[in-house]
């Protein structure tokens, strides 16, 4: 890594200096072997004098390169690149008009000490940027067969709940993006949008704890960068992966052409999923006087279908400029048959039962579109365009049969409720460096986002009855329409006792225009915010860096905290969106430290992250249904968070890694909720989280590698209640066959146990309830893949920056 800044450095450098002869230098670079040319190996020509590089360039695949118009004089040439020891040429010397051929230069395979590979492996698995932590999830063994929230749970300061539900330092307010932009798949919510990316297309995952001003100010948890699987080779390959298991199946294809200046790759990834579930609830309310209790046991068989098409272009005009066009379409299709019965009582005596058959039906499509184009001008120096169509179709429905004792149906129930959000984006960024040590970034950005739901409720009194509407439940719809504008500049700054410095600052104006059947428009003023960001580094030495940041952030509410759909599928928990909400605010700071200590990595950081009008679930008792809980958002008083992660890895000997993660969080709410009588009152709710997981990777020889991984997490604090903590481990083994082309690999989940138990209880003056959630995710998985066709290495390919929208809350 060292090796690879230094030459970055000396080529960037080499950008603004100037030759005025028309000698040219050329030769090839090859392995000390003579069996392959060194492709893409960087140069840099080097004065002799001054001992300050003058000009560089890059080697193509067959190791040849050319530096063009060197003025007379003497220098040396440095040649380097990874996995060769560095390479220097003395003593060239250059006459007026005359061109030197070097020849064949042979550079030789680097040699590391024991100590040197183990520093190497681990930055491979985790590497530390100057705004960003990097995990390379290449080598996950387990996740295979898996979705993304598989590999997220080996994500350091990350954590991943048993629904998929992620959060980054304790926050779940984080904005996860694929390949450095927004999908709409993300639209309902992430957990749902996880299972659609298969876990054997993922590279790597970015955390990025503190935004830059060039990301949109939305997020307060910060952000994941979901990396997939690119291909930069030259050829025609196909690309077999899948999976068998008693839970789950998956199976995808891809594709890859790419020749010369074009590039296409088409593919489709489909996972299934077939899995028992159990919901238990226990529950009391106090009306009128009365303490009515009530017993639920929920069972349920889930049936899912999520896929995943994408087809994708990029060109080089020219030789500074290219352009990339993609379309990305996901689906989601899940089903859930269940039975619901509930036993009531009344001042502990015996009230009647109810049961209910259950069909519900969460189905989405979801398409992203962009064209992206980029100009560079000079290394460092580049200006991009960037454009998106985003639109996501979700319908939430359920009917249900109510029965009597005698599992007779006795009556009706329907809910419809279509979902749309459309997004039309485009941004443009312009990026230079000012001197060696400084560079300069503006942005400006503009999205139109439009939201639409339009839901019914239908109820008959009898078995095959015309179902009606209902007044308590009427039909409705929100037209919601969201304008954003936004522009940024950053500045970077290096020092010479090497002190780093990013700072930044955004602003954006919010425009919004909502109505609904209710109320003819929703008045939710315009508001402008300014975010500024500071980025400090400061490396100690060549295996320790320290940092400091801060930053504000937004967060506008997302399409399910808006919808005012009341979702009765179980008359216990009813749910709805609130149209009226408003954006959260918060502030956040943290300090990091990263360093290597003989064989181990680690990384500590510390963080306070504080928040305003809040935006968080609150329960209540049922108006209308006597016993029943009614959930919607507000906005409440605020949010404090202090707390602190670890992660380490080591690597014991040349083939076995291991790596652990712990993190501590004291949170502190604060908000309104009713009392007894109905009237909003002050409540606050405080206490510590804490998690942690242990991951084991070895390799056995003869293409043979296992893993071992197990983590868990402790309870979590909400303003009403708690969450009960969950343990979970797996361990996984793989072949490799005929040189890597083909696997094979035995995964399995939680296989002491049938499953896992989550309880969740709310807490308040008008009610109290315990929600335990039976998880079947025992489970066993072989998987395998298989690769076609034959590629050889392209040049790596200019990447174009597309459209980032991180600007809604899940």
């Amino acid at each position: 890594m060292k090796k690879i800044a230094a030459f970055t450095l000396l080529l960037l450098i080499s950008a603004f200096s100037f030759s005025f002869g028309q000698s040219k230098i050329t030769g090839f670079a090859v392995d000390s072997s003579l069996t392959k040319a060194v492709e893409f190996a960087s140069i840099a020509l080097i004065n002799k004098t001054t001992n300050k590089p003058v000009d560089g360039t890059m080697a193509d695949e067959k190791g040849f390169f050319t530096l063009s118009k060197v003025a007379a004089g003497e220098y040396k040439l440095l040649i380097s690149f990874l996995g060769f020891n560095n390479k220097t040429v003395d003593n060239v010397l250059i006459t007026k008009d005359q061109d030197l051929d070097l020849g064949v230069i042979k550079l030789a395979s680097s040699i590391k000490t024991l100590d040197e590979v183990t520093v190497t492996g681990q930055r491979a698995l985790v590497e530390e940027k100057v705004d960003r932590l990097v995990y390379n999830a290449d080598k996950d063994l387990t996740a295979r067969g898996g979705d993304a929230s598989d590999v997220l749970r080996k994500v350091p300061m990350l954590s991943v709940d048993l629904q998929g539900n992620v959060s980054l330092q304790g926050n779940a307010n984080v904005l996860v993006l694929i390949n450095n932009k927004p999908s709409a798949i993300m639209a309902s919510t992430v957990a749902d949008a996880l299972k659609q990316i298969p876990a054997d297309q993922i590279k790597s995952v970015e955390v990025i704890t503190s935004p830059s001003a060039k990301y949109d100010a939305e997020g307060s948890g910060g952000i994941i960068n979901i990396i997939t699987k690119k291909n930069t080779l030259e050829g025609l390959t196909l690309n077999v992966d899948g999976g068998v298991g008693n839970r789950s199946s998956t199976l995808g294809l891809t594709g890859n052409y790419r020749k010369g200046k074009l590039g296409i790759t088409l593919g489709g990834n489909g996972r299934f999923i077939y899995n028992p579930a159990l919901n238990v609830i226990e529950q009391s309310t106090i009306l009128n006087g009365n303490i009515l209790k009530t017993n639920q046991q929920a069972t349920a068989f889930d049936r899912g279908v999520f896929g995943q098409y994408n087809l994708g272009f990029d060109y080089d005009l020219a030789k500074n400029q290219s352009l990339t066009a993609n379309v990305r379409f996901g689906v989601r299709n899940f089903n859930r048959d269940q039975t619901l019965v509930s036993n009531s009582f009344v001042n502990e005596i015996a009230a009647g039962t109810t049961s209910r058959d259950l069909k519900t039906k969460d189905l989405s499509n979801s398409i992203d579109l962009n064209l992206d184009y980029l100009h560079t001008y000079k290394p460092g120096q580049e200006w991009t365009i960037s454009t998106q169509y985003s639109q996501n179709n979700l319908t939430n429905n359920f009917d249900a049969h109510l029965l009597n004792a005698l599992s007779e149906i006795t009556g009706q129930q329907k809910n419809s409720n279509l979902n749309t959000n459309k997004e039309m984006t485009v941004q443009t960024d312009y990026v230079t460096p000012i001197a060696k040590n400084q560079s300069f970034e503006i942005g400006a950005k503009a999205i139109a986002r439009e939201v639409n739901s339009n839901f019914q409720y239908l109820f008959a009194n009898t078995p095959t009855g015309t179902l009606a509407t209902d007044a308590k439940h009427p039909s409705g719809f929100l037209n919601y329409n969201q304008n954003i504008a936004a522009a940024y500049a950053s500045y970077t700054y290096a020092t010479a006792n090497k002190y780093t410095i990013k700072a930044g600052l955004r602003y954006e104006y919010t425009d919004i225009q909502a109505k609904s059947q209710e109320s003819a428009a929703i008045n939710i003023p315009a508001y402008g915010v300014l975010v500024p960001s500071l980025n400090i580094s400061k490396k100690i030495n060549e295996s320790t860096t320290l940092k400091l940041s801060y930053n504000r952030r937004i967060q506008r509410p997302g399409l399910q905290q808006l919808n005012p759909n009341f979702n009765t599928a179980n008359p216990l928990n009813i749910s709805y969106g609130n149209p009226n909400l408003t954006p959260e605010m918060s502030n956040k700071v943290e300090f990091g430290l990263s360093t290597n200590i003989k064989k181990t990595y680690l990384n500590i950081s510390v963080f306070t992250r504080l928040h305003t009008d809040d935006i968080q679930q609150v329960s209540q008792r049922s108006d209308t249904l006597a016993g029943a809980v009614t959930t919607t958002f507000m906005n409440l008083g605020k949010e404090d968070n202090y707390g602190t992660n670890v992660f380490a890895s080591f690597n014991m000997g040349s083939k076995w890694t291991v790596n652990t993660n712990f993190d501590a969080m004291y949170r502190y709410l604060e908000g309104q909720a009713p009392d007894l009588s109905g009237t909003s009152v002050l409540i606050t709710n405080a206490g510590w989280s804490f998690g942690g997981r242990l991951d084991v990777q070895g390799q056995l020889g003869k293409g043979w590698a296992a893993q071992i991984n197990g983590g868990g997490r402790g309870v979590q604090y909400g303003l009403q209640g708690t969450r009960a903590g969950m343990f979970m481990y797996s361990v996984g083994v793989r072949k490799e066959f005929n040189q890597k082309k083909a696997s094979l690999g035995l995964a399995a989940e939680n296989f002491l146990t049938n499953g896992m138990v989550m309880r969740s209880t709310l807490n308040s003056a008008q009610f109290n309830q315990t929600n335990t959630n039976y998880i079947y995710n025992s489970s066993v998985r072989l998987t395998f893949s298989y690769k076609i066709g034959k590629m050889s290495f392209a040049a790596p390919k200019r990447k174009t920056k597309s459209v980032s929208n991180d600007d809604v809350k899940n």
